[in-house]
């Protein structure tokens, strides 16, 4: 089955922080678009986006008055970056409509926790991923293959699915512990302990999916 990635637009000034945003929801399965500032807000609404990562300090206007200008012209979710930690900033975000509001510096991690919590909330959230006879709803939690449910853990669930998004694809232990722990500090065994976990119950139900490369990482076949 496939289906349409959910649509993520960000505007952020910040270079590194928007290449940085910008490829952890491309790796997290999104189509993503990005802008530096706010002077174009038919631009960023083209495409229709499912949601608006904005932040606030923007050239060309701030992301309050953008996410108004978004909001007049579509009903788009809209997550606020900002290094402003104050209580009357954070009610400036949320009086104008905010969904989430995150202080930088955040880890990526924490920010694909929010925009998957904003797109379920709304409704936004990608159709199931189904790989073969494995099916993967994020919205609900649930994983099941051949129809009979896995039982994963949450953590499992977001290693399953960074793997599905990715099917057929070779991935390092270093990407799913950046995308799935959101930090890549911790040791690669923490990878190796978890993917057998999860190879443990997938195979209850049927053949091998996830092939091993040793000293490279996993991928996922049907």
């Amino acid at each position: 089955m496939s289906v349409a990635p959910a649509r993520v637009v960000v505007v952020e000034d910040e270079e590194a922080v928007r290449d940085a945003v910008v490829r952890a929801l491309a790796e997290d399965g999104y189509a993503v678009a990005a802008f530096s500032d706010a002077r174009e807000p038919q631009a960023i609404l083209h495409g229709a986006p499912d949601l608006a990562v904005l932040d606030v300090l923007l050239p060309g206007g701030d992301g309050f008055a953008l996410a108004r200008t978004l909001r007049a012209h579509r009903d788009v979710p809209v997550v606020f970056l900002t290094a402003r930690d104050g209580v009357s900033d954070r009610l400036a975000g949320f009086e104008v409509g905010a969904d989430d509001y995150l202080v930088k510096p955040f880890a990526l991690e924490e920010l694909l926790a929010r925009v998957r919590a904003v797109l379920r909330r709304t409704g936004r959230l990608s159709e199931p991923l189904q790989v073969g006879d494995l099916l993967i709803d994020e919205s609900t939690g649930d994983a099941t293959r051949a129809g009979h449910p896995l039982g994963l853990t949450p953590t499992e669930l977001r290693l399953v699915a960074f793997l599905a998004r990715h099917r057929g694809k070779l991935l390092s232990k270093t990407q799913i512990l950046t995308q799935v722990w959101g930090y890549d500090a911790y040791g690669p065994n923490l990878v190796e302990v978890h993917v057998s976990a999860l190879r443990r119950k997938l195979e209850t139900r049927g053949s091998r999916m996830i092939q091993t490369v040793r000293g490279v990482g996993y991928r996922l076949v049907p």
